[in-house]
């Protein structure tokens, strides 16, 4: 098999996660991930990222109040969300709202459990270990594109040990929260969290895959 089979066996086997096992991850594995993830290039070679790791009773007292928080707490992200998806991006991230919500049970309209389902992601999916990632503010969009590959890098990594991962803007929404939860400088942009752990396969929530675009919806080839 060669380099890039080995990739695209690794790439088409991740997925985002949103059901996980109890176990915790050891910790060797976790800082084996960080150190191939930190492989990734950056702009002028910055490595702007920097992630808090949680494990244990603090993974636990995190995703309670993160609850709380976010059960109470209008968003206020540190970057501004999208101002829309229009065409086909909208597209895309409706088709992906349905898989779930027809995996899970979730009836076309039903708001209240759509909602609760969007929720869970502050209860971080069950994951025993939750990764923040930070990036300067005064690197603004570069530095979080760099820390987006790094991101990316992180689950590739990740998903090679067998531990599975969901990247979560959705915890970006609480920044002030997260800030003051975990003391994190006014000067970095909270951008994530990459919830993590062993995958329950028999959740239905795993159940389904999301699609890709094609080479040819995506390149514009010139010669």
């Amino acid at each position: 098999m060669t380099q890039i089979d080995t990739l695209d066996a690794v790439l088409s086997a991740r997925f985002s996660c949103r059901a996980f096992r109890p176990d915790p991850v050891p910790r060797a594995d976790i800082e084996r991930i960080l150190a191939t993830a930190q492989k990734v290039p950056s702009w002028c070679n910055a490595q702007p990222w920097q992630v808090i790791v949680t494990a244990g009773a603090e993974t636990d007292r995190f995703r309670d109040a993160l609850y709380a928080a976010a059960s109470r707490t209008a968003p206020a992200p540190d970057m501004p969300w999208p101002d829309g998806y229009p065409g086909i991006y909208g597209t895309r991230r409706r088709a992906c709202g349905f898989q779930l919500y027809d995996a899970v049970g979730i009836e076309k309209g039903d708001r209240a459990a759509s909602a609760r389902q969007m929720m869970e992601n502050y209860r971080l999916f069950g994951a025993p270990h939750v990764a923040i990632v930070t990036s300067p503010a005064v690197l603004g969009p570069y530095g979080a594109m760099d820390t987006g590959g790094f991101v990316t890098a992180f689950c590739l990594a990740a998903q090679a040990l067998g531990v599975a991962t969901i990247p979560q803007a959705a915890i970006a929404a609480q920044a002030p929260f997260v800030r003051a939860h975990f003391d994190i400088a006014e000067d970095r942009h909270i951008l994530c969290a990459i919830s993590m752990g062993y995958a329950d396969p028999d959740h239905p929530a795993n159940s389904f895959r999301t699609d890709r675009a094609t080479v040819a919806d995506v390149m514009e080839w010139k010669e």
